[in-house]
């Protein structure tokens, strides 16, 4: 009776502890033992019914038995008798409890599968008994209002998806990962952080001369250059290397005609979504687009290089990549993205307000700090190496 009861204990803890997306994609396949799990588990009251039942049932008359046995040959000594029961009480711990529990969690698959059949069987055969118990639970639940029907979801939140992948080290690449990370991020990223900030945005100003600006298209690594006149808060468009390059040599090139060849430019709010913006870049067959602020003042660049980079990471430019030193420390480019540090970090910084790591410590501290300065910033220990006049250039994370 303790081996049945144990046994009932396993196979119920492996029952419950089956990996559902395991369960969900043997019955895709037909798998028929998958098959009345999942049928079972529609239903889980009707199992743990049976179980309870079962496993009291088996409990009780083992413990009447041995109290029966041990009253008849020693009805005399009390203290047998207790030592009697006693031993039972260890007895149904460790074989109907402990162990089987554990070894169901540990096994959870082919005992699941065994114990199926099994409790599909006897749950039809005692289904008017563990019935009533059931309809008994239900009565009791709504007198003390509590909702049997409410259960916990099956599914994962983004949050808890990111610990799967993140945990996933043994089943796929490390670059798949972060891919799968990106993808995640995607949906709650705006343009406003992955952009090309304002002072960073490289064009050419219609108000130099032809020579600087035919020196700037010969050199440029970029393959388009923002056009505007005087400051970039007066774009007028975007000029493709492929399409002036074989007239920069004519004698007739000027001014007009780089404006000529000028595609016009796309104006997109700051708070745009950045799977939207991949959306209308595709739609509108366009690459590059202007990101403005609620005032109209150009904030930055944003090009469907940046959103894909987005998803798959930097493709060539690894410069702003943590730096692990020999004392574990971490030497890092103050000028990464809250987001690109989180992802490779595994922290939680947070990306609502500052979207680098130079704008969250001048926030933190309200001031730029100076070189040498060391603080802890939201629970990460650090040192601030370099600055100049306007900003934090390097800082090292300190080991916790």
């Amino acid at each position: 009776m303790l081996f049945l009861s144990g046994f009932l204990s396993a196979s119920e803890s492996s029952l419950m502890l089956f990996n559902r997306y395991r369960l969900r994609q043997l019955v895709k396949l037909k798998h028929s033992s998958a098959l009345k799990i999942q049928h079972l588990l529609q239903k889980p009251e009707r199992v743990q019914g049976f179980v309870l039942l079962a496993n009291s049932f088996l409990k009780n008359l083992s413990a009447a038995l041995v109290t029966y046995i041990i009253i008849k040959l020693y009805a005399d000594n009390d203290v047998l008798i207790a030592l009697g029961m006693g031993v039972l009480t260890v007895l149904m711990l460790i074989f109907s409890e402990v162990v089987p529990k554990a070894y169901g969690a540990t096994k959870p698959e082919w005992l699941a599968f065994f114990a199926a059949w099994v409790y599909k069987l006897f749950i039809v055969l005692l289904y008017p008994i563990t019935g009533c118990i059931n309809f008994l639970v239900k009565v009791t639940s709504l007198i003390f209002r509590v909702d049997l029907k409410k259960r916990r979801s099956e599914s994962l939140n983004q949050e808890e998806l990111k610990s799967v992948i993140s945990e996933a080290e043994h089943l796929m690449p490390e670059r798949y990962q972060k891919m799968l990370s990106g993808i995640l991020d995607f949906e709650s990223a705006t343009v406003d952080d992955i952009m090309t900030p304002r002072k960073e945005i490289v064009g050419i100003d219609l108000e130099d001369s032809i020579e600087e600006i035919i020196e700037q298209i010969k050199t440029s690594p970029h393959t388009q250059l923002a056009v505007y006149k005087t400051n970039v808060d007066r774009i007028v468009g975007f000029l493709h290397l492929r399409k002036v390059l074989f007239l920069v040599g004519h004698d007739d090139f000027d001014k007009q005609a780089i404006i000529n060849l000028l595609s016009k430019p796309t104006f997109i709010p700051d708070n745009t979504p950045v799977h939207a913006q991949l959306l209308r870049f595709k739609s509108e067959k366009n690459t590059i687009g202007v990101v403005v602020d609620e005032y109209g003042d150009v904030q930055g660049l944003v090009t469907l290089d940046d959103l894909i980079q987005e998803i798959v990471g930097e493709l060539v430019d690894d410069e702003v990549a943590p730096i692990k030193q020999a004392d574990g420390s971490y030497l890092i480019d103050a000028a990464i993205t809250l987001r690109e540090l989180n992802r490779i970090m595994q922290w939680s910084l947070p990306t609502e307000g500052p979207k680098t790591l130079n704008g969250l410590i001048i926030e933190f501290m309200e001031t730029i700090p100076d070189s040498g300065t060391s603080f802890k910033l939201l629970g990460h220990p650090l040192e601030i190496v370099k600055t100049d006049e306007n900003a934090v250039k390097w800082v090292k994370f300190l080991p916790e």
